[in-house]
């Protein structure tokens, strides 16, 4: 049996259980809850995986996904989560943590949207037809909206404003209100959704490219503000919500935000500031041609204030292990080397033959190169 990759291994020591912690689990005969997670193998759900499975507060983890992972721990069941055949490994579950989603930037829209909700759909189904107590879905904070108007923090209870233009929003939207409904349709299911601000611990989204970027976009008049969360304290908190600690729907992060200025201080990266009609014009060209795989949408959340209260989270003890600092550190290690350009990654040779500012000047001028041959070829 391969060995648990670094992730795994890191959050197996998430809360260190000592060897009392660990006797006092065989004492107590785990009576805790038994805890499935959809989507096990990889990304937040592995590192769910592996933490659950050493805390002493639950009894047994149900790994649930395309392929096995590497927590041995855990009962694996290897299915596509839209397989109506998921409620008999759901059967026994007290609660379903549900993390199997696609918000791959470079996956189809339509199919990407045709796998998030349908999966949900079939395990919100499955879970109430095998007597689960608590389904447990992970959205983001994106779903409040990032609008120039949004108070700094936004209440966790704030309107979802956010539309359906930026990688994925309209999915974990449609999720939310799979969620909002499945206990008015199974009485008897609680729904508990945990939203994070910008995920960080390898993540690839729009909003970690950004800080690939030999410039960070500024667009003028805008006030971007900058509140992170780690995977580490998403892990936790995912914990919280299983446990029963909170329910309802709250967000997650780090604690206050960072200026656009105070970002590029920390970071060392200077800014490159467009007009608003120039950035999202051509981010929309970019994306409608196929040169970037961000649609105009995702440009927003750089654009404008989009911070979220963690005070639900604060009110029964939990806390960031994590600051928006060290976060951010931690980001601008693990993209280092990498070279992004209007979402779009670039070779080393590509990023060096354009330099800094000039890669984004290129490929604007390629957009601009585009739209006009096809003008071109449209007079004949």
């Amino acid at each position: 049996m391969s060995s648990p990759d670094p992730q795994v291994r890191a959050a197996r020591n998430l809360g260190d259980p000592s060897p009392e912690s660990t006797t006092k689990k065989n004492r107590s005969g785990n009576r805790g809850p038994v805890v499935a997670v959809t989507g096990a193998a990889t990304g937040v759900g592995a590192l769910l995986t592996a933490h659950l499975a050493a805390a002493d507060e639950v009894k047994r983890v149900v790994a649930i996904d395309e392929r096995r992972g590497d927590v041995p721990e855990a009962t694996w069941h290897v299915l596509d989560v839209r397989d109506p055949a998921i409620a008999e490994k759901l059967r026994g579950a007290d609660v379903v943590v549900h993390l199997a989603l696609d918000l791959d930037l470079e996956t189809d829209p339509a199919a990407r949207t045709a796998y998030n909700v349908r999966g949900t759909q079939t395990v919100l189904t499955a879970a109430a037809a095998v007597g689960v107590r608590r389904v447990v879905l992970c959205t983001s904070a994106m779903v409040y909206g990032a609008l120039p108007d949004n108070d700094l923090p936004l209440a966790e209870d704030a309107e979802l404003r956010a539309t359906a233009e930026a990688t994925g929003v309209g999915d974990l939207l449609e999720i939310e209100r799979l969620g909002r409904r499945a206990p008015r349709a199974h009485p008897g299911l609680d729904v508990t959704v945990v939203r994070p601000t910008v995920l960080v611990g390898g993540t690839d989204t729009a909003l970690t490219r950004y800080f690939e970027s030999p410039r960070l976009l500024v667009v003028a008049g805008s006030r971007p503000a900058w509140q992170f969360c780690h995977v580490d304290d998403l892990v936790t908190a995912l914990e919280y919500a299983a446990l029963g600690r909170i329910d309802g729907e709250f967000a997650v992060g780090c604690d206050g935000w960072l200026e656009q200025e105070e970002v590029e201080e920390l970071s060392g990266v200077r800014r490159m500031e467009l007009p608003s009609a120039v950035a999202l014009g051509a981010a929309a060209r970019l994306h409608r041609i196929g040169l970037t795989p961000s649609p105009a949408g995702d440009l927003a959340y750089t654009m404008h204030p989009w911070v979220v209260s963690v005070s639900r989270l604060h009110d029964v003890g939990w806390r960031p292990r994590w600051t928006n600092e060290e976060v951010l550190a931690a980001l601008l290690e693990e993209v280092e080397g990498r070279h992004t350009v209007a979402g779009r990654r670039l070779g080393r040779k590509d990023a060096t033959a354009a330099g800094a500012a000039g890669a984004t000047v290129a490929l604007l001028g390629t957009a601009a190169l585009v739209r006009r041959a096809r003008k071109a070829r449209r007079r004949f």
